[in-house]
């Protein structure tokens, strides 16, 4: 019995895990990905548009350089992801040339799906490699990133240029056939999942060797549910399973498949939900919090009992109630000094805070 997809797949993201990338040698694994990249290249030439999303930077920069340890501190890790960046992209771009395809490099930053305007021009320029039938291959631009780089993040990266480039399937590849869990010493995979639940998260685990991927399927999970709610189906494969995406494209029980959420958000909605940072936060007192959550509210000024951060007009924040709990994102329409400013004015505004269009409950 194959599996039904609720619409065409026309145009899929690939994201390959660092640990099938590379193994414990932290050299390419090259006959796992000649395969990757004849499948991908069969599917372009198919007319299903491919968008690769790669880990394995930092493992193969580990690996050219022979370090054995993966070290912790940001400039080596932002080093050894400009030197493995070279190596992977050349083994790309020698792969797809023999497989008569044509790939492009694209790096990314949060900043581009934090900024609206960077995230429309991230979209329109993806959509235009696509459009020369040139598969992209993205990766996280991690030699300029001020944040902590963890190899888990591609999980994240991948989900959402899944939901920018408007993806019809997200297959996440990884060293296990899917979701797994252990009952009476024996290994059950999932054949599909229908929502991420308390009970689903419970299952997911770290990486088993930290070296290589730093995400797991707890990372796994979290880009998921960014997908499905962006109405994206996701599947958990093997990436060395024989054809492996072929296989799921066309439908077969491959790995484990987690169905798209039927209460899809709107573009904007998702992006203040799950795509943009959080600037910072607000706290908001139990009156104001429990209309919140009614839905249909614009959050005023009188609700507000605190704020932090350093956010400015038009910045995305979390709502938060007296105990500290997240129950909704927003773009708030004050900077955090006029904020504070209106607050110690006595609140006698009635300007909103964050308008009711621009306020999304929490879904996480």
């Amino acid at each position: 019995m194959t599996r039904t997809f609720s619409r065409p797949i026309k145009r899929v993201v690939v994201k390959v895990g660092s640990s099938v990338i590379a193994g414990y040698t932290l050299k390419a694994r090259a006959a796992q990905l000649r395969s990757l990249v004849e499948q991908m290249s069969f599917l372009n030439a198919k007319g299903i548009e491919v968008v690769l999303v790669s880990s394995g930077a930092i493992v193969l920069g580990m690996g050219e350089l022979g370090l054995k340890i993966r070290p912790s501190d940001l400039a080596s890790l932002q080093a050894l992801a400009a030197v493995g960046q070279a190596v992977l992209m050349k083994r790309y771009s020698d792969l797809f040339k023999k497989a008569k395809a044509k790939c492009a490099q694209v790096l990314l930053t949060w900043d581009d799906f934090d900024s609206r305007e960077r995230y429309n021009n991230a979209t329109h320029t993806l959509k235009a490699i696509l459009a020369h039938g040139v598969i992209p291959i993205i990766n996280e631009n991690d030699t300029i990133s001020t944040d902590e780089i963890k190899f888990g993040d591609n999980d994240k990266l991948s989900a959402l240029v899944a939901g920018l480039v408007h993806a019809d399937l997200l297959i996440l590849l990884s060293d296990v056939e899917g979701l797994y869990e252990k009952r009476d010493g024996k290994t059950e995979y999932f054949s599909e999942v229908k929502e991420i639940n308390a009970d689903i998260q419970g299952v997911a685990g770290g990486s088993a060797n930290k070296n290589i991927s730093k995400g797991g399927m707890s990372a796994k999970l979290d880009a998921i549910k960014i997908a499905t709610h962006a109405n994206i189906p996701c599947v958990i494969a093997s990436g060395s399973s024989k054809d492996v995406l072929d296989r799921v494209v066309n439908g077969e029980r491959v790995g484990t498949f987690f169905f798209a959420q039927e209460d899809k958000a709107l573009a904007r909605q998702h992006w203040i939900s799950f795509v943009a940072k959080p600037k910072g936060a607000v706290t908001v007192d139990a009156g104001a919090a429990e209309a919140l959550l009614k839905g249909g509210k614009s959050l005023l000024l009188p609700g507000v009992s605190k704020c932090e951060g350093h956010f400015k007009a038009h910045d995305v924040v979390v709502v938060q109630d007296q105990c500290g709990d997240e129950i909704a994102r927003g773009v708030i329409e004050y900077s955090l000094p006029d904020l504070i400013s209106a607050g110690t004015t006595g609140k006698k505004g009635k300007r909103e805070v964050i308008h009711c269009d621009n306020l999304v409950l929490c879904k996480r």
